[in-house]
């Protein structure tokens, strides 16, 4: 079972408040400051976000974090309302996704194959 993905950060605050806005996570702060626990009301994998050290390189795409959303369009159209532009919605086979960035330029993807038929 996977338990927990780590993101490292340059601003640790901003991108865990970008998770808590647009796919629901709840914030709670390591007691010592030194990392962030964001779990979502609908279960799953938790997302730690750690300080990112200066030398650690930020944005590659060696990881991609996909989202299940049920109506990929209509994901897109309620974080756009709140500041998050997805690229084109792609349809692949029986499900759709789209892709943005969060602010540490990591991928994140949207996707409705949980959901496919």
């Amino acid at each position: 079972m996977l338990a927990t993905v780590l993101i490292y950060a340059r601003d640790m605050e901003r991108t865990a408040a970008f998770y808590a806005r647009f796919f629901g996570f709840e914030i709670a702060r390591d007691p010592d400051g030194r990392l962030f626990e964001l779990t979502s009301p609908d279960g799953g994998a938790r997302i730690a976000v750690h300080q990112a050290a200066k030398s650690v390189k930020l944005g590659q795409v060696g990881v991609k974090l996909v989202f299940a959303v049920p109506d990929v369009d209509a994901f897109k159209r309620e974080a756009a309302a709140k500041g998050l532009t997805f690229g084109a919605t792609h349809e692949a086979d029986g499900y759709a996704f789209a892709n943005a960035k969060d602010p540490d330029r990591n991928s994140v993807s949207i996707s409705s194959r949980a959901f496919r038929r």
